[in-house]
């Protein structure tokens, strides 16, 4: 293991749990305001897991007075307090692009069911 690998692996979280694209997800951000810090929590879908070593990131989508809000969210960020996952879509694609042009009951995504999940 070459120098680059240490570091790299010293970085990476362990406290954050396995989720994938079509799970919605409560992020608890870790917000600095000049002097003042303080935990905001962004609720949504996610569209995108992109995983790798230290550049791993994942797409959390949720809509805010009827606009649609993205946001990007490095996997070992520091700024980032947890991340809990509320419940598991049962989607079939990695990446969940399509929800951006559709709205209202037509962007829903259908939650796993213990029927849907095999172990």
């Amino acid at each position: 293991m070459n120098i680059l690998q240490k570091i790299e692996k010293e970085q990476l979280r362990m406290d954050i749990p396995r989720f994938k694209a079509g799970d919605t997800v409560k992020v608890h951000v870790r917000i600095i305001e000049g002097e003042k810090e303080r935990i905001q929590v962004f609720q949504g879908i996610v569209l995108r897991v992109k995983r790798g070593a230290t550049n791993s990131t994942f797409v959390v989508r949720k809509i805010s007075d009827g606009i649609g809000v993205e946001r990007v969210f490095p996997l070992n960020s520091p700024y980032i307090e947890r991340v809990e996952v509320i419940s598991e879509g049962k989607v079939r694609q990695g990446r969940l692009f399509y929800l951006r042009k559709l709205r209202g009951k037509a962007a829903r995504i259908r939650t796993k069911t213990n029927w849907d999940k095999k172990s």
